[in-house]
């Protein structure tokens, strides 16, 4: 534990880091399971697990011990050289989900810029666009990274504003929106269409049943690629092992991240057969760190856990118990509650007459997320009025309740119902 208290240790990061985060004014030194604890030593229920970084639970012994037992052993040989881990990981991760080969890189960003690149290699080599002509679509809010790449496919200001030029070749059209996607995808220039199952970051914005399985069939119809981002709702979040299971459909390409390494460093993996990965030669593309024997030992241990422990059937089961009792509390200043598995969204009522007059955008959504702080819970709000749900999916029947309880407590406490 910290000798600086929390606020110290907020200054220090205020002096010195830079301000491109808008935290929450909590200060964490441990954490287990669903449970963290900040410097003071106070516990809480961690309700965002890193931004569904951390769905084995934080620190998971089998997780942590496979982390230390290779961190003694081969951290990192580049890829200069093989080492003893990769194949292995390599075989153990494509046959879990059904593809040829993977790509390992670090980040959620990195993964998706290499889908990118694949899609677009992929419409030269195999669909015969010409050069420097490839065309990737996208949804409108979608959320992929901070990269250049990633800030051109945005449609959110506070992403690309003052970031330009932006790189071309990047089409969005409306999301949950088949008939934009069809219309899109007249363009013979166009080599892929990748999508969020679940907008996560968009404030868990769930899409009609059907429209994945029509996403695959408009882009098969085409011969355009289908690339699925589940950094956020893949690995057992939304109630199954990816989101796409939902529509039984298989991407083209499929990109992992966040809960890969159960939180404990930057593990991504980009997923899909011989025909498009092998269009990337030796050299054409990388990383140092990508691949590592211990990201390969640490994702490995990851992926077995969710398994073993069944953390998608968990998911399922109480997220219905977590949304039903979101929906009981029947609080005016709720306007809605959405999700699938334990990817939720409680969305704010932009205003609401209270005895503190607060009618200000993401002002009441804020200030609840501070009092769930002060009552033992920690989420945070996403796009102003959307408090995002997400804990970690070893989460027990009577947690889910006590959550329950906090945020009822807590919306009273700033939200007092009239008599």
């Amino acid at each position: 534990m910290s000798s600086l208290s929390s606020q110290q240790l907020i200054a220090l990061e205020e002096k010195y880091g830079a301000h491109n985060y808008h935290p929450l004014p909590v200060v964490l030194s441990k954490g287990k399971g669903v449970h963290v604890w900040d410097v003071e030593g106070k516990q809480y229920l961690d309700f965002l697990s890193a931004y569904s970084a951390v769905n084995q639970g934080h620190c998971h012994p089998k997780i942590v011990k496979a982390m230390q037992a290779q961190a003694e052993v081969l951290t990192l040989t580049s890829r200069a050289f093989h080492n003893d881990l990769l194949g292995v990981f390599a075989a153990y991760i494509t046959k879990l989900f059904g593809y040829d080969k993977v790509l390992p890189m670090n980040t959620g960003v990195e993964a998706c810029e290499t889908a990118f690149k694949l899609a677009r290699r992929w419409g030269y080599d195999v669909k015969g666009i010409e050069n420097d002509k490839a065309v990737i679509v996208v949804c409108e809010h979608n959320f992929w990274g901070r990269s250049i790449a990633a800030i051109s496919s945005s449609t959110d200001p506070s992403s690309y504003h003052g970031f330009g030029p932006f790189v071309p070749g990047i089409v969005k059209i409306p999301y949950n929106d088949i008939t934009a996607l069809e219309e899109s995808l007249q363009d013979k220039n166009v080599a892929a269409f990748m999508v969020e199952p679940i907008q996560g970051e968009a404030g868990v914005v769930v899409p009609d049943d059907d429209y994945l399985k029509q996403v695959r069939a408009v882009c098969t119809k085409n011969k355009v690629l289908l690339i699925a981002d589940e950094v956020q709702t893949g690995i057992a979040r939304t109630g199954k092992l990816l989101a796409c299971d939902y529509a039984n459909i298989q991407p083209d390409i499929l990109i992992l991240g966040k809960a890969l390494s159960g939180g404990t460093m930057p593990v991504s993996a980009v997923l899909c057969s011989d025909e498009i990965m092998l269009c990337i030669k030796p050299g054409e593309h990388g990383s140092t760190f990508g691949g590592n024997p211990l990201a390969c030992a640490v994702a490995t241990a990851s992926l077995q856990v969710v398994i073993d422990e069944k953390l998608a059937d968990n998911a399922h089961e109480m997220g219905e118990l977590f949304r039903n009792g979101l929906r009981s509390l029947n609080h005016p200043i709720i306007e809605s509650v959405r999700g699938k598995g334990l990817l939720n969204a409680m969305i704010i009522k932009d205003s609401h007459e209270t005895e503190h007059n607060w009618n200000t955008d993401g002002e009441i959504a804020w200030n609840l997320c501070l009092k769930m702080r002060d009552n033992g819970l920690l989420a945070k709000p996403t796009h102003g009025n959307i408090i995002r749900f997400a804990p970690p999916l070893v989460i027990t029947k009577n947690q889910i309740e006590d959550a329950v309880q906090i945020i009822r407590k807590s919306l009273e406490d700033i939200a007092p119902l009239k008599n």
